[in-house]
């Protein structure tokens, strides 16, 4: 897939204007010794969590940083490859391994990041006492409709067969369906909108906070653990430069614990975060 600079002045939003073209340029987010940093990240929640708990800490270090909001999620891994970004926070190792992989792009983790977990929500139903026939929209991407099609067997709506992979679970994998269930693949950032037409609807997270909706509202939550927890990713080039240090030092502060506490309740926090708050309470 070509994706030229060109491409991106034309596609991204930041602050509602084109004037990203100015400040994104592969030669700057190069530089060694350089004090600006471009993050990405989509709109709502991880964009927030750059803005609130690690730009002020960053900034305090004689850093600028710009935070770049995406509305999708293939942009924000070509736009870091090229040089357009230093970092993005959006995706699990999952989805970065593969996207990575299949565009042939030398990206990598830098540390986990916490995480607004995949759940089921209902516009028509405040239990899960599901009803035959019921209509079940999830995310149409592989990694995350596999999630959504845990949850479902977590809660007993249907059973996937012996030795499926819980990475790469797809309907093909769906052993027994009792309540005859319709399965809707919708685009992730769609899925909010789907609650006025579905019964129920996973929802991502990050789409569902940023389209006004509570995790406390779920009906059910996914037990999120390390393989779909979001990640800060960075060019695998960049892993030992100076400012890479000073963005993990910046998530693995006390001060951004504290951001995550205040502002994203209900969030998994990262291993290093529960570290940190074991530790505060011996």
């Amino acid at each position: 897939m070509s994706f030229t600079r060109r491409d991106l002045v034309a596609s991204l939003a930041f602050t509602g204007t084109l004037a990203l073209a100015a400040v994104l340029s592969p030669a700057h987010a190069q530089a060694q010794d350089k004090k600006e940093l471009v993050f990405g990240a989509t709109a709502g929640p991880y964009a927030d969590q750059i803005k609130l708990g690690i730009k002020p800490l960053l900034e305090k270090k004689g850093y600028r940083v710009k935070v770049v909001e995406f509305n999708d999620y293939i942009q924000p891994n070509f736009a870091l490859a090229q040089g357009a970004l230093d970092a993005n926070a959006f995706q699990h190792i999952v989805y970065l391994t593969k996207f990575a992989t299949e565009n042939k792009l030398a990206l990598s983790e830098l540390l986990k990041v916490p995480t607004a977990p995949i759940a089921i929500y209902s516009k028509r139903h405040r239990t899960l006492d599901v009803k035959e026939g019921a209509t079940v929209a999830l995310p149409n991407d592989p990694t995350n409709a596999a999630r959504a099609l845990l949850v479902l067997q977590e809660i007993g709506w249907l059973k996937l067969r012996e030795g499926y992979d819980p990475i790469r679970a797809s309907e093909k994998d769906v052993a027994q369906n009792p309540k005859k269930l319709k399965l809707i693949p919708i685009e992730a950032a769609q899925l909010p909108r789907s609650l006025d037409d579905t019964d129920y609807s996973f929802v991502n997270g990050n789409f569902a906070l940023a389209s006004g909706l509570k995790l406390t509202e779920a009906l059910a939550l996914e037990k999120t653990g390390p393989t779909y927890q979001n990640l800060v990713a960075i060019r695998t080039d960049d892993k030992d430069k100076p400012w890479v240090k000073d963005i993990a030092e910046a998530n693995r502060s006390r001060e951004f614990l504290a951001v995550t506490d205040q502002k994203f309740a209900g969030f998994v926090k990262t291993d290093y975060q529960q570290a940190l708050q074991a530790g505060a309470a011996k």
